[in-house]
């Protein structure tokens, strides 16, 4: 099917003199002459059948017509020069990797582990960007995301990565005593995260506390945060107790900015996974750094279910 397109010609034409508000000084930038300009320009006017300037006090303005048309033709050139950029320095391999990561998971674990991955491989150039939610990869930019969860994510695939084990923490004297049941949790205020709305529900039924039900209040009063990191740092500030994966507050309950309000880890339901689209399996980048990834986790995996 034939795209109805302008020159591309005509399209930097125009977006130079958007940017000037001068037909002169875009030829001069883009070495041509002022009669040039004008001519690519009108022929885009005669192409889309609209204005795009007017002359307002021998001044230079964009009708609303090419103020809409600014906007999109600056983006489509702006993506074609990097594009070509990337290729011009990559010669096709590598380039740039754009990750979609959970903000707590990225930063606490992906992110001090990359360094081996850039020194590996140096061809790659990595654009980490934050998502909590699944998204539709044809909407959004990015070759791979990290995902936790079950392994459902429409259009893709799944690899898993690592599972994990879930701990209530709390911040050293939050505790009126030390706790030896469960149902004595629901004496403090529950932390709540919102993209796990169930996290609480789903460990003290694992942990044994019985009639679920006649505790929804409990489970569900406290304040809610949409990152871990969010409720992490609300935990330590003695707001309440929050339940968490293990290994992201590794480094606080060493520190002992954190304690276990009990020492009774739930196995979480779900696992953490690598997803990417099914059309991108063997695309170079992806496939070293899925590979690399999943090195990476099976060495966590191992530490998390080590004896001891």
């Amino acid at each position: 099917m034939r795209r109805t397109l302008p020159s591309l010609m005509a399209l930097q034409c125009f977006e130079a003199a958007v940017r000037h508000l001068s037909f002169t000084r875009a030829a001069e930038e883009l070495n041509l002459t002022q009669s040039a300009v004008s001519r690519q320009i009108r022929g885009l006017e005669d192409f889309i059948g609209r204005p795009l300037f007017e002359r307002v006090k021998q001044r230079l303005v964009l009708t609303v017509a090419g103020e809409a048309y600014a906007a999109a033709v600056q983006d489509v050139l702006d993506r074609a020069e990097a594009a070509t950029l990337q290729l011009m320095a990559y010669r096709g391999e590598g380039g740039v990797l754009t990750v979609a990561m959970l903000p707590t998971f990225g930063s606490r674990w992906l992110v001090p582990r990359l360094v081996d991955f850039s020194a590996r491989y140096p061809d790659i150039q990595l654009n980490l960007v934050t998502q909590v939610r699944p998204f539709d990869f044809d909407k959004v930019e990015a070759d791979v995301a990290i995902h936790f969860g079950p392994a459902l994510w429409p259009g893709a695939i799944c690899h898993r990565l690592m599972g994990e084990d879930i701990v209530p923490v709390c911040a050293p004297g939050l505790l009126k005593k030390p706790l030896r049941d469960v149902r004595e949790l629901l004496d403090y205020t529950l932390l709540q995260h919102t993209t796990r709305p169930q996290a609480w529900n789903d460990w003290l039924s694992a942990a044994g506390l019985q009639d679920m039900d006649t505790h929804q209040a409990s489970l569900l009063s406290g304040p809610r945060f949409e990152h871990f990191f969010m409720v992490i740092q609300a935990a330590i500030s003695g707001l309440g107790i929050a339940v968490l994966p293990q290994f992201l507050v590794a480094e606080e309950l060493a520190s002992g900015r954190l304690q276990l309000a009990l020492e009774q880890p739930v196995r979480s339901q779900h696992a953490y996974y690598l997803v990417h689209p099914a059309t991108r399996t063997d695309v170079y980048k992806v496939r070293v750094f899925r590979e690399w990834l999943l090195a990476q986790a099976a060495q966590e995996e191992a530490t998390l279910v080590a004896p001891g």
